[in-house]
């Protein structure tokens, strides 16, 4: 009785006197000692502390296990080099280390990717119902979670009532990367507390989930520089190139029109020649700001080289971009840009326009047919948009 009370953890002793040997409930066999009666009170108490240490023994090297174990599994993530990746493969990953098959990861990509979720053990409909509170209505932050921590009520459980989705506790594990990337991973109970092994192996999880975002943050950034061209700091030909062929795929796809405008700054070899190329340089950056605040964001521009420039117009008609290439032609012919010492210039620029699929089917005939349309304004007198229809 008094090591029942002195020592509640202990769950058998075991006292045999000749072939006798009387017991008490016992949960790990293992454990046992033998005393003889009879005995004394420090053999006793020697032998309740022996038990005691075995199964504190025991118990460290099966969480050493499990944490080998966890260690073991997160080698998954290191082959995720898009940020966008690491979040459903941590989940994943979380939801069966945790034996839970309900979960949700909200992250946020850099713009202009914005908000994404990806969602586990939910119907359909039910994904559909959250998608659309989550992303529209009530979104959530994923910056405001620091560090894995239980969640009853607040922002995600009001948004999953409304959603008309029932879960009890979760399990919030959040993962922020270095730069703009940021999510938070949601682990259902599913009517199952979470013991503190399970808030140490989402910590584990999460700890190696950040070190790969990161290390794809750096990898797309190394990759991006790798796009940019080093005078004007927009993209490149090589990026441009990339592009167009992935853009032109999307359009026949899903049969929407691609427009390529392809720009060239008329008689820009007088301006390095009478300012000098520092300025020149200089010139070349201001104007491709300039083209920027002329596209949408989900448009995109590249110097192709020289004083060429080419901007792919997404889900855009060729008369619609036409319109927008008169636009451009008029913004650079009314804006004066700094020539440093030497004052202010005026450039004019010629414009050449291409639609997919109807002035070419494939990346290289497309541009091919912008790039000649572009020379029959120079041949016309310069500073004007030309259609490729019209060659």
């Amino acid at each position: 009785s008094r090591v029942r009370r002195e020592h509640p953890s202990v769950d058998v002793l075991l006292v045999a006197e000749g072939d006798v040997v009387e017991s008490l409930s016992f949960d790990e066999p293992r454990g046992v000692s033998v005393l003889l009666r009879p005995t004394s009170e420090i053999e006793l108490r020697q032998a309740v502390e022996q038990v005691l240490d075995r199964r504190r023994l025991r118990g460290d090297n099966r969480r050493l296990g499990e944490r080998v174990r966890t260690i073991e599994r997160c080698s998954e993530l290191a082959p995720c080099l898009d940020p966008g990746g690491v979040y459903p493969t941590a989940l994943d990953l979380l939801l069966e280390l945790l034996s839970r098959h309900r979960g949700i990861a909200l992250f946020r990509r850099a713009s202009p990717l914005g908000q994404a979720l990806a969602f586990r053990g939910f119907s359909e409909d039910e994904s559909g119902r959250v998608h659309a509170v989550l992303g529209k209505q009530k979104p959530i932050d994923p910056t405001r979670y620091q560090g894995v921590d239980h969640v009853r009520g607040g922002p995600l459980h009001a948004a999953l009532t409304e959603a008309g989705v029932r879960v009890e506790s979760a399990m919030a594990v959040p993962i922020h990367g270095d730069g703009d990337d940021a999510g938070i991973l949601w682990i259902f109970d599913d009517a199952r507390p979470f013991t503190d092994d399970d808030v140490d192996t989402a910590c584990v999880v999460a700890g190696y989930a950040e070190a790969s975002l990161r290390n794809a943050e750096r990898y797309q950034n190394a990759k991006e520089r790798a796009f940019i061209d080093d005078v004007t700091e927009i993209y490149n030909v090589r990026y441009l190139l990339s592009t167009t062929e992935n853009e032109i795929q999307r359009a026949d796809r899903y049969e929407k029109p691609l427009s390529v405008l392809f720009l060239d700054l008329d008689r820009f070899k007088l301006v390095n020649d009478r300012y000098g190329h520092l300025v020149g340089s200089q010139t070349l950056r201001n104007l491709s700001q300039l083209l920027l605040q002329c596209v949408r964001q989900v448009d995109t521009l590249a110097r192709y080289g020289g004083d060429e420039f080419t901007i792919l117009l997404v889900d855009t008609k060729h008369e619609t971009a036409l319109t927008i290439a008169e636009r451009i032609r008029r913004t650079v012919e009314d804006t004066v840009f700094e020539a440093g010492d030497e004052g202010q210039l005026r450039l004019t620029i010629s414009i050449g326009v291409a639609t997919f699929p109807e002035h070419g089917s494939g990346r290289d005939p497309l541009l091919d047919a912008a790039d000649k349309a572009m020379y029959r304004s120079k041949s016309l007198g310069r500073n004007r948009v030309s259609s490729a229809a019209d060659l």
